[in-house]
C-alpha cells in the first residue's frame, strides 16, 4: 500500500505506517488516533507557513481565518476523497456497514494521520511537499482572489446590523444530534428585520452559526 490511486506520491519506506494511518479505531486497539494527534499539528504548521509566505500583507487575523478554512473538517474530508482514501480506509465491520468510509470526521482524521505517517517516514520536507501538492489548487485559487480579507458571514451580518443601528443577532442551539465524537448542531438565528428564525447546520456550533448567518445574508441580498 504505497499510494492512494497514484495521488499520494510519497514512496513509503515503512509501509506499515500508511496502513496504521488508515486504520480507524473501530478496527481495534491498533489504530490511527496517535498519528492523527501528531498530524493535526503538522498540517496546521505547514498550512500556516504556506499562507505566511504567500500573503505577506495579510494580518494575523486574516491568516488565522484562512488557516481555519483550510484545515476544517469539511476541507480535509474533501481532500481525502480526492486522494481516494474512502477506498483504502480500514474500518470495523459495523462502521463499514454504516457508511463510515464516507463520513467527514473519519476521512478528515485519516488524512491528518497520513500527514503524520509521511512526516515520520520521510521527514518534514517530504511531508511539506506532499501536503502543498494536495492543497495546490486551493492555494492557487486563493492567490487569484483579490479580497483575501473577506470577512466571515457572522462578522458581515453583525457589521451590517450595527450599521443600521439594529440589535445583534441571537444564535441558539435548537437541536443537537449524533454521537459524542460526531455531533451535529442545528442553530437558530433571529434578527429584528424578520419574524422567522433562520437555521444553520454543522458539525460544530461555530460552523452552524456561520451557516445560519450566511442564510440571512443571502435573504438580505448581501
Amino acid at each position: 500500500m504505497t499510494s492512494t490511486s497514484g495521488r499520494i506520491s510519497h514512496p513509503f519506506k515503512n509501509k506499515a505506517l500508511l496502513k496504521l494511518a488508515l486504520s480507524h479505531r473501530s478496527n481495534g486497539k491498533i489504530n490511527n488516533e496517535r498519528l492523527e494527534f501528531l498530524g493535526d499539528s503538522i498540517l496546521g504548521f505547514i498550512i500556516a507557513e504556506a499562507l505566511y509566505q504567500r500573503f505577506p500583507q495579510a494580518s494575523e487575523g486574516e491568516l488565522s481565518r484562512l488557516r481555519a478554512e483550510f484545515v476544517k473538517k469539511n476541507t480535509l474530508a474533501d481532500i481525502a476523497r480526492e486522494l481516494s482514501l474512502t477506498e483504502l480506509l480500514i474500518l470495523g465491520s459495523g462502521e463499514a456497514k454504516s457508511g463510515g468510509a464516507n463520513r467527514d470526521s473519519i476521512l478528515a482524521d485519516a488524512l491528518e494521520a497520513v500527514v503524520s505517517a509521511i512526516y515520520l517516514d520521510g521527514g518534514l520536507n517530504a511531508c511539506r511537499k506532499e501536503v502543498i501538492a494536495w492543497f495546490s489548487s486551493r492555494l492557487q485559487q486563493l492567490e487569484s482572489n483579490d479580497d483575501i480579507s473577506q470577512k466571515d458571514a457572522k462578522t458581515r451580518l453583525q457589521e451590517y446590523l450595527q450599521s443600521k443601528q439594529l440589535a445583534l443577532p441571537e444564535y441558539v442551539v435548537s437541536e443537537l444530534g449524533g454521537k459524542d465524537h460526531e455531533q451535529e448542531f442545528t442553530v437558530s438565528c433571529k434578527i429584528d428585520l424578520y419574524k422567522k428564525e433562520f437555521k444553520g447546520y454543522g458539525t460544530s456550533r461555530r460552523e452552524a452559526e456561520q451557516q445560519a448567518a450566511a442564510v440571512i445574508l443571502k435573504k438580505l441580498g448581501l
